[in-house]
């Protein structure tokens, strides 16, 4: 018949394949960042892990077979020069993925100055500097993925750590704008917005173990290996028409209805919710 779809299939799992291709992970040396490292790794890229502390950057990159660097993302000039020893090593850089944040917690009527002026550069301004910095070359060098870490404190509302959720907003609009912009050039800027992770950090925060606060399913918190795989989704060519998008990753929690449910109300025809006045 000719009304039949003859239209090419893609060999769909080697869109997901990363061979030859060479990423930087900063905020490598743990959590979310390292399992980045990996998702990319075991695709076939080769990985420059970058963090501030040089021990954990290192071990990580013996983990995959990677190269290490220190920096801190904060400095233009440290981004600049790591990007620069990266490009020129390897050629050219095909992604960065950047997987750095940390909150500080405090009513927005009590947050102190430092707190805010802190939470810039902690959430915000390495996002800025690795857009503006490696936009450029993946530009010059004929395009390339970069994708940031938000959060959803940044799409809804961010309770007792306002700055965070803030600049986490600031994050997704600058992606935005950098998507469309970059675009011509065919470098793709997006976001992943995860909820609660079970990073190393916050379990030694709250003293607990990881697997006892992640195990997989819906009903927990996300694992930090549930990031590092939307990370090699949109750093591959499965996502390459996924533009300044922002990928909740969350397990539905954003979705969740606002008042408490036990289960009867849905039970029982007719009910209602609420109430009139």
């Amino acid at each position: 018949m000719e009304d039949l779809d003859r239209s090419p299939v893609p060999d769909y799992p080697s869109l997901l394949r990363l061979d030859g291709r060479t990423f930087v992970v900063v905020g490598a040396g743990q959590g979310m960042g390292r399992q980045t490292a990996h998702a990319l790794a075991s695709a076939g890229a080769h990985v420059a892990c970058a963090d501030l502390d040089k021990d954990r950057a290192g071990h990580v990159a013996v983990e995959i077979a990677g190269t290490a660097y220190q920096v801190d993302a904060a400095d233009p000039e440290q981004i600049e020069a790591m990007l620069t020893a990266v490009r020129a090593q390897a050629g050219r850089i095909h992604g960065i993925c950047d997987v750095i944040g940390m909150a500080r917690w405090s009513k927005v009527t009590e947050m102190p100055d430092e707190d805010w002026d802190w939470s810039f550069d902690l959430v915000l301004r390495h996002a800025y500097l690795l857009i503006k910095i490696g936009g450029r070359m993946m530009a010059e060098d004929g395009g390339g993925a970069i994708t940031c870490v938000s959060s959803i404190s940044g799409i809804s509302s961010a309770p007792y750590h306002g700055a965070y959720g803030a600049y986490k907003a600031a994050m997704i609009s600058f992606v935005r704008t950098a998507s469309v912009e970059l675009a011509p050039a065919n470098v793709r800027v997006n976001t992943i917005a995860p909820g609660a992770v079970a990073t190393p950090r916050l379990a030694r925060d709250r003293g607990l173990d990881v697997a006892s606060m992640a195990d997989g399913s819906l009903t927990k918190m996300a694992q930090t290996a549930d990031i590092g795989s939307a990370m090699l989704y949109l750093s591959s060519d499965l996502g390459k028409h996924v533009n300044g998008h922002t990928l909740v990753v969350d397990g539905g929690t954003i979705n969740k209805f606002p008042i408490p449910l036990d289960g009867a109300d849905a039970r029982t025809p007719g009910s209602v919710i609420g109430s009139r006045g």
